[in-house]
């Protein structure tokens, strides 16, 4: 093994030391993270400071050259290493994911394979970066000339990761970085860091030089400067709207990829098979406790099949089992914090007391917050104009197509919609017409296989993830123009 690792599968209650240029080091600051289940703390580990942010940034520019010149195989091999790793440590990761984000396991399963998905891909995209070649003479003063398009690495990526998807969407910047044979350094959030840095575990086994990977929970100054420092050549980011506006305005001349959640919406029209939208949906709303950036938050319904469509789904919601995240049956569990479900508790408040109705729900204790169905609510509810990011969904009737389609594209957000219908004319007028990154025929807004473009507009975000088309924001092209 190589010097500070970690031994495989150790007990997680012991300290986490954070992985700075290729090594496990602790601080004086220490952090602990805390299970928001039951409030018992899962375990501690240490906050980065500007000390081993420089150490960090200082081994990643050493180890940029390295990088650079990786051929595609050796990144290829090291990509599927960690893939096939993760796996192998599956029972371990969710055990992880579970404690510190509450995530019920059957979700923190799904997550970690799509994390073991997301490298595969990477491996594979990493032997087939952007190229081009062009044919200069389409005009007389370029004849005898011919031309490259080249992409190149970026340099040094800053990517800060949520809570809610702590190892997969982590994953999605470290995965594309290495294909594309750039250094990361990663900002976990401070209350989900454990599975990634159970993850530079099984990074440090590969042989990416060190420094090419750094994973540091950070106090603000230095995460600040993820932001601001010049030597950071791209800042892909993660999160609330606020907060990554407001770093894009701190940026200077960086790259900037902003994924930033949404109110996502989904129209369910009379042709539409309601059995399977109602199932469908009820994964959307509330899987994970909703706290997804495309979850399930506003339903429209035909007016001629809306009480068939509510009846069942209100039914189906009182259904949902709710426990503890360790137990496989456990469909919904507590939200990440009791901030959160306060809030949530004032959203629904606040709705009741401008005219919505509760169908079900709508209670609070603690951490947990009962999955809840409303009605005769507007876009100028905070549960419909913002982001809810928790179990609550609105469901109104519609009249017309078109305003329905027009409801889903009020507001201030646009990352993906979901439609259901057996119409071509319909699915067409909603790829066409509605304002989002990604439209959803007959399935949820939810939707995500980790190789498909995804982000969203407006409020949503700026650029792409999805492994080939972050690779491609992480990479710079270079024209070379020559005589035949």
């Amino acid at each position: 093994m190589k010097g500070g690792e970690c031994p495989l599968f150790y007990n997680i209650s012991v300290m986490h030391k954070i992985y700075v240029a290729g090594e496990f080091v602790s601080t004086e600051k220490k952090l602990d993270v805390i299970n928001p289940f039951d409030n018992s703390k899962v375990s501690s580990t240490f906050i980065a400071g500007a000390e081993e942010l420089e150490k960090a940034i200082l081994s990643a520019q050493k180890a940029s050259a390295i990088m650079k010149e990786m051929p595609a195989y050796k990144k290829y091999e090291i990509l599927m290493q960690i893939a096939v790793d993760i796996n192998i440590e599956k029972l371990h990761l969710a055990d992880i994911l579970a404690k510190e984000a509450g995530k019920p396991l059957k979700y923190a399963y799904g997550e970690i394979d799509r994390a073991v998905q997301t490298f595969i891909v990477a491996a594979e995209e990493a032997k087939r970066l952007p190229a081009e070649y062009l044919s200069i003479d389409w005009t007389p003063a370029g004849e005898g000339k011919e031309a490259v398009v080249k992409y190149f690495p970026i340099g040094l990526v800053a990517g800060i990761a949520p809570f809610n998807f702590p190892l997969n969407l982590a994953v999605h910047k470290i995965a594309p970085a290495i294909a594309a044979g750039n250094c990361i350094i990663l900002k976990p959030a401070r209350s989900t860091p454990l599975s990634t840095l159970e993850l530079a575990r099984i990074i440090n086994k590969t042989d990416l030089p060190k420094g090419a990977v750094s994973i540091l929970p950070m106090d603000r100054e230095a995460g600040n400067q993820l932001v601001t420092d010049e030597r950071f050549k791209m800042l892909s980011f993660t999160g609330s709207p606020e907060v990554g506006w407001k770093m894009k305005s701190q940026a200077g001349n960086k790259k900037v990829a902003l994924e930033l959640g949404g109110n996502a919406g989904v129209i369910v029209t009379k042709s539409a098979d309601i059995e399977e939208a109602v199932k469908r949906c009820i994964i959307g709303s509330y899987a994970y406790q909703g706290q997804v950036c495309i979850h399930v938050q506003r339903i429209y319904v035909d007016e001629d099949v809306f009480d068939e469509f509510a009846d069942s789904f209100v039914k189906k919601v009182k259904d949902i089992k709710q426990g503890n995240p360790l137990e496989e049956d456990t469909e919904i569990t507590s939200m990440i914090d009791e901030e959160n479900a306060i809030r949530i508790d004032n959203w629904v408040a606040d709705a009741v007391q401008k005219g919505a109705k509760i169908l079900t729900g709508g209670k609070r204790k603690g951490t947990y917050y009962e999955p809840t169905v409303l009605t005769h609510t507007n876009s100028e509810m905070n549960v419909c104009a913002m982001e809810v990011f928790g179990p609550v969904v609105s469901l109104e009737k519609y009249t017309n197509y078109e305003d329905a389609l027009q409801s889903v594209n009020s507001g201030r957000y646009g990352l993906q919609a979901g439609v259901f219908t057996d119409s071509i004319d319909e699915m067409n007028k909603a790829y066409y017409l509605l304002d989002v990154g990604g439209v959803i025929i007959n399935d949820i807004p939810t939707f995500r296989v980790d190789h498909m473009p995804y982000g969203g507009v407006k409020d949503s975000g700026f650029g792409r993830e999805g492994i080939k088309y972050a690779i491609h924001e992480m990479m710079e092209p270079k024209l070379l123009v020559k005589n035949k």
